[in-house]
């Protein structure tokens, strides 16, 4: 896509191309059918009401359209950017529903806003946060010590989605899927504060070579040529999304991972061929800086970031229709490319902007994404409207058209409005960080988006000029019309001599359950120095916390907690359970992280469906009114969320739609993040006992299970949860986690109690001894064992000492949720666990942890040298806790050497790429010495020298976005490689 093989050496890369013109479509001589013309060759994602809509529009306009006018409508106006379905009328078995789907996931912050100060509007959401002290710029925007400063910061969060690129191109894909979502996180309010990420992948099954592939996938599967196979999906898109936060300085703290594929009962073939690449963030953001200002006549409107490329074409109606829909070449063309190291220096514009605190220039921020300039200007200048010179656009590429400098997704990119006396302020903070500015045009009160090219031939009409009203904001809504599902489920039923030890070989293997391994350890975790807890944990920090925390400022306890749930493939048996499940497994994540309240909890709800084909809708509406209910009854909300409604592609004849999902993720803050429980166990040498917090009083229900699909099928009894036990869990374990009672915690999902208890032995390195309770729901002959240890009802497994275990399980029984004593930690490395009595499963603890760590690290072989994966599997078994001596007692710096006036002076000494300066800049500080942000165009242009300084620290991260001889060219941009008579070095 991006590669040219040449067979002689190149001369030049001059090309004699010249732009495309602009035309017009002939909708008043051909009506309608010239728009089904045009939208078949442009791949528009025009439905039928689309084509009426603007068959009638035009020809009320009495005028024929211009096919950039076209594109830029089909973009914005896409289900990808408009979200229809969601704001339609929903008709199920031909009744139509009293709310929308919008009103729905709206309804639990009517009932309870509480702490939200940013909801279902912007780029992301945010909950009040707290004072605190971070360790800034004096002088923002310019060379300049950085010390404490106080501000009041709220926390906010995103969450997206980046399916379609994923499937076509995964690398890049997933790269401008992290870099759009950072892009998100950095462009709400008049700008915000970059935090942490967190990642998921779902894609179909892997079809691993040899040994390492799966019992229960079927080989003779069919996959579509045009779509990459969900094995290069895995692998590549989590290089690029690792890859591009890595470059960028952005952690990775949490994530997921599930495959799937199977036919089912009814016949139909489930897979996500479509696959699923979630990203998400937490941030943070000035409580002065919530809300964008309105804008006001003769306001800039201007364009910060990398240049234009013909990248990314009609990436938002390409990701509205199933893969597949289009020609390749169309899919091909609108998949973006992402250049991380701009993204850094793009942030570094807003975030200089954003300490200037009161004096902020920006009056609104928008992240350019889906659509490109086409729909990130008109949000922008709506509904005043404004005239914009597509010329003044700064491109890379002189030979694009109109159409594609305004409709192209090229990335790294924000459209800002500032005042027109703010624009040397800028324009210097941009030059300081070598990045473009380029003012486009300004707000004239005319409602209208009016392009102009000054390039075109004098008398030529505008490229576009539409009123925004009409294409933005008033227009009808749609209606869509389901029926409701029939059931076609079948009881699980199990070879014969099917036993618990061998069903666990099984499940340990799916990617789902398995170690992560093979994404944890290609991605920075802890950039930033902000991270209090990351997915590692453990002796032997393997990947298995539930709960990811992030400081607020390096020296303050205040932080945010963020966790993710997700249970698709109970939505194939009952739809309503799973969203249920989904809102109750971030839930059990997210309580293991001592937490303002209950009712702070926040969340952004990802909904992933072929939302418009089968019963898929009406599976969909199911859910959310689910959902609502039970958000309601906890007395927590959802904030914000995306969608994807398009989760569907052609293969082997049939069109396979994916399971639907939706991903909560949750967020909250935290008065302490040192209040945290991991699961790995630590009290074997003194008998730690195990607590079982049980929110489906005995019942265990099999479907939709990790066991039914290592054994290719689904069930037909999913699990569920009941809103009032979780809130009673909630209660309990944060008492006990403001004692500092739980010594280790784990949630039950993907695995069920089984798979909870070894990865809590795995991360403790020690072994277990554990007797579980039969179920009391009535069961098939011989699954009772198999459903005490499989079966994927919410809870919690616990750590407590031997001590404090009756009054930690009194705590929850007080609450009404049943918590009883199972067992108990063992400093041998072996693993007993008993059901009723009789045993189950057995063995040595590295014996079962390299069962677990099988396929992830058959994964690890795709992408990394094959001896050094081995090396590493084959020392795991024997690995154990390293032992650390300080020489000396660690103490803080005293507040009479930090408050010393003539500290000594320390430049911290930045380029393009670095990502490692603000948590340098706070060690220097803690140690009683003064920090200064100090960048290489400061002393390139004169505006610092280092005369007054007696340290240097050059600092780490991706200089030059990693390439080959960075550090070179770095050590060549210096002031003795330019002759400058006072030398760097």
């Amino acid at each position: 896509m991006t590669e040219e093989v040449y067979s002689k050496p190149v001369a030049s890369f001059a090309v004699d191309a010249t732009p495309a013109p602009t035309i017009t479509v002939p909708v008043l001589e051909q009506g309608r059918a010239a728009l089904e013309k045009i939208n078949k060759e442009m791949g528009l994602a025009f439905d039928e009401w689309d084509l009426d809509y603007y068959t009638r529009l035009f020809k009320d306009m009495g005028r024929d359209p211009t096919n950039v006018e076209l594109f830029d409508i089909a973009q914005s106006n896409s289900e990808h950017s408009r979200h229809w379905f969601f704001r339609g009328d929903i008709v199920l078995d031909g009744e139509k529903m009293p709310h929308n789907l919008m009103d729905i996931v709206k309804a639990p912050l009517d009932v309870n806003p509480r702490n939200s100060v940013v909801a279902f509007k912007d780029n992301s959401s945010a909950i009040r946060g707290a004072e605190v002290s971070p360790v800034l710029p004096l002088n923002p925007g310019g060379p300049s010590a950085l010390a404490p400063q106080r501000r009041d910061w709220d926390l906010l969060l995103t969450a997206e989605t980046h399916n379609f690129p994923c499937a076509v191109a995964p690398y890049p894909g997933a790269e401008t899927g992290a870099g759009g979502r950072m892009r998100d996180t950095h462009a709400t309010g008049t700008g915000s504060i970059m935090g942490a990420g967190t990642a998921g992948y779902c894609v179909g099954n892997l079809l691993l070579d040899g040994a390492n592939r799966l019992p229960h996938e079927d080989p003779e599967a069919a996959y579509p040529d045009s779509l990459a196979p969900p094995l290069q999906i895995l692998i590549d898109a989590s290089n690029g999304a690792s890859d591009y936060g890595n470059k960028f300085g952005e952690p990775l703290v949490a994530g997921y991972t599930r495959t799937f594929g199977q036919r089912l009962p009814n016949g139909e073939r489930r897979e996500w061929l479509k696959p699923i690449m979630f990203s998400g963030g937490l941030g943070q953001i000035d409580h002065r800086h919530l809300h964008k200002d309105d804008g006001e006549l003769g306001m800039l409107v201007v364009k910060i970031g990398g240049p234009a490329y013909r990248i990314g074409m009609g990436g938002g109606a390409a990701s509205s229709v199933p893969s597949g829909s289009n020609s390749a070449d169309l899919d091909f063309n609108a998949v973006q490319r992402g250049d991380a190291e701009m993204s850094n220096k793009l942030w570094r514009v807003v975030r200089s902007c954003v300490e200037l605190g009161g004096g902020n220039p920006l009056v609104q921020i928008h992240d350019q994404g889906a659509g490109g300039n086409c729909n990130v200007v008109k949000e922008i200048i709506y509904p005043l409207g404004a005239e914009i010179d597509v010329r003044a656009v700064k491109v890379g590429d002189e030979t694009m058209s109109v159409l594609e400098i305004w409709g192209a997704e090229y990335q790294e990119n924000d459209c800002l409005l500032i005042r027109p006396e703010s624009r040397g302020l800028l324009e210097a903070i941009c030059e300081r960080e070598r990045c473009l500015m380029q003012v486009i045009g300004a707000i004239d009160g005319s409602g209208r988006i009016t392009l102009v090219d000054k390039n075109a031939p004098e008398g030529t009409p505008p490229a576009v000029d539409l009123d925004l009203d009409q294409v933005l904001g008033k227009m009808p809504n749609k209606t869509f019309n389901f029926k409701t599902r029939k059931s076609d489920l079948r009881p699980l039923a199990f070879p014969d001599g099917t036993t618990a030890q061998s069903a666990l070989e099984r499940v340990l293997r799916l990617p789902s359950v398995g170690s992560k391994r093979f994404l944890t350890t290609k991605v920075d975790r802890h950039v930033t120095g902000l991270v209090a807890q990351q997915q590692c944990c453990g002796p032997l920090q393997l990947p298995v916390a539930d709960v990811a925390v992030f400081a607020q400022t390096h020296t303050g306890f205040t932080g945010a907690a963020t966790s993710i749930g997700e249970q698709p493939l109970k939505g194939l048996i009952d739809p309503e359970a799973m969203a249920r499940l989904s809102l109750g497994e971030a839930i059990t994540n997210l309580c293991l992280a001592r937490a303002t309240a209950l009712g702070d909890i926040k969340a952004s709800v990802n909904w992933m469906y072929a939302a418009k084909m089968g019963s898929e809708g009406a599976d969909m509406y199911n859910a959310a009114c689910a959902i609502r209910d039970a958000m309601i009854e906890l007395q927590l909300a959802c904030d914000g969320g995306k969608d994807s409604l398009s989760m569907a592609a052609a293969a082997g004849g049939e069109t396979v739609m994916a399971p639907g999902n939706l991903v909560v993720s949750a967020y909250v803050g935290c008065p302490d993040i040192t209040k945290v429980a991991t699961p790995d166990l630590k009290l074997a040498q003194s008998g730690g006992v195990l607590l079982h917090v049980d929110l489906a009083n005995g019942l265990r229900r099999l479907g939709g299970s990790a066991l039914a699909q290592a054994y290719a099928q689904l069930g037909d009894e999913s699990p569920d949860v009941d809103p009032a036990q979780l809130k009673g869990m909630w209660g309990a374990i944060q008492a006990l986690l403001e004692r500092r009672t739980v010594s280790a915690g784990h949630d039950i999902s993907d695995g069920g109690i089984a798979t909870t208890l070894l990865e809590m032995a795995f991360a403790g390195n020690c072994g277990l001894s554990v007797d579980l309770p039969l179920p009391t729901n009535q069961l098939p002959e011989g699954q009772a064992a198999l459903a005490a240890l499989f079966a994927e009802e919410l809870g919690l497994v616990l750590e407590v000492s031997p001590e404090d275990a009756d009054m930690a399980s009194s705590i929850f029984n007080q609450a009404g949720v049943p918590c009883a004593i199972i067992g108990r930690v063992t400093p041998d490395k072996k693993v007993d666990i008993r059901v009723g009595g009789k045993p189950a499963i057995s063995g040595a603890t590295p014996a079962l942890r390299d069962v677990w760590e099988e396929t992830g690290f058959a994964l690890e072989r795709l992408q990394s040298a094959e001896d050094t994966v081995a090396e590493e599997q084959a020392g795991l078994a024997k690995r154990e806790a390293h032992t650390w001596v300080l020489p000396w007692r660690p103490e803080y710096t005293r507040d009479d050497v930090l408050a010393r006036p003539d500290k000594v002076r320390v430049a911290v000494i930045r380029e393009e790429g670095s990502n490692g300066d603000r948590e340098m800049a706070a060690a220097v500080y803690a140690a009683g010495l003064e920090p200064w942000d100090i960048t290489m165009s400061d002393l390139l242009q004169g505006r610092a020298s280092l005369d007054s300084f007696r340290g240097l620290i050059f600092v780490g991260g991706f200089s030059y976005a990693d390439v080959l001889d960075s550090a070179k060219g770095w050590a060549d941009a210096t002031p003795n490689s330019q002759g400058d008579s006072n030398p760097l070095i």
